[in-house]
């Protein structure tokens, strides 16, 4: 009997080579870890300052006052801070779970059914992702204002429930996570195409619909121009209007500076909890993917 041996050519590789580090991309990353962590640096420094220590000491000098300007915040205004940040949550949370959920049926739907018209509405929803929220706030107060929605939780939830780019990302994924086998096989076991979404298709997109929650979420949280046009009710206000009205108070009385620093240190805190709750979704993902790889 004749073996048969595959020849292996190999490729001269310089010692060294293949675990030389990156100087210049290390350098990069690290210029902008710096950039991005140094405010919160200066947030958490400034925060545990009073009044008088914040523009009188070292910017980075941490302070005594923490305690003292917690006291303050949550005094101020009857504690209005904490309703602020319950509003919030409330805009976020609702706002970024029922985002999520419409981006899931339309990118399921965009990505599985066949009918006319699909492509025009893809291309649709892509030059949507282009166009600056900020230039629809104006014509959403004008159409709310019409039904008598203004100065309600819905004025702020409404705008914010169809995201153009979470539809992109949920088309992507249910085309990539969600076989075409796994439905057929499910419509010839003669489930319905509802339950084909909730049964079969959902549990397979919740990474993606988890990236998606997150960055509506965050987008949510942060968002600024909409309420402050939208609301006129300071009970109604979320932790960005509400610490922009203190801001704006701060010019007359400037104690309120330290109230406005420590409330936005205590606005990050539920951002970094809820990326390190959900990280887990998006490691799974990988995990499974590398498996199946």
């Amino acid at each position: 009997m004749t073996l048969l041996q595959e020849r292996k050519t190999t490729i001269p590789v310089r010692p060294g080579a293949r675990h030389r580090p990156s100087w210049l991309g290390t350098a990069i990353l690290l210029v902008g870890a710096i950039y991005c962590l140094l405010p919160i640096a200066w947030v958490v420094a400034a925060a545990t300052k009073n009044g008088s220590d914040l523009f009188t000491t070292f910017t980075f000098a941490p302070g005594t006052g923490f305690a003292e300007n917690l006291g303050d915040l949550s005094a101020n205004g009857g504690g209005i801070y904490w309703q602020w940040l319950a509003n919030t949550a409330i805009y976020a949370g609702v706002g970024g779970a029922l985002s999520a959920l419409v981006s899931g049926i339309s990118g399921y739907t965009l990505a599985k059914y066949r009918f006319a018209g699909r492509s025009a509405i893809f291309n649709v929803l892509l030059a949507g992702v282009l166009v600056p929220g900020i230039t629809l706030a104006v014509p959403q107060y004008l159409l709310l204002a019409k039904v008598g929605l203004t100065d309600t939780y819905w004025s702020v939830l409404l705008p914010q429930i169809i995201s153009p780019y979470g539809i992109y990302l949920a088309r992507i994924y249910a085309a990539a996570a969600v076989p075409d086998t796994v439905v057929e096989a499910a419509r010839t076991d003669g489930a319905g195409e509802f339950r084909i979404f909730a049964r079969v298709a959902l549990p397979m997109m919740v990474p993606g619909l988890v990236t998606v929650f997150l960055f509506q979420f965050v987008a949510i949280w942060n968002n600024f121009l909409l309420p402050f046009i939208m609301l006129s009710s300071d009970d109604k206000f979320p932790v960005t209007v509400g610490l922009f009205t203190l801001l704006n108070q701060g010019s007359t009385v400037p104690a309120l500076y330290s109230l406005v620093i420590i409330g936005s240190l205590l606005s990050i805190i539920p951002l970094i909890v809820l990326f390190l709750t959900l990280q887990r979704h998006w490691r799974t993902d990988l995990i499974s993917g590398a498996v199946k790889g």
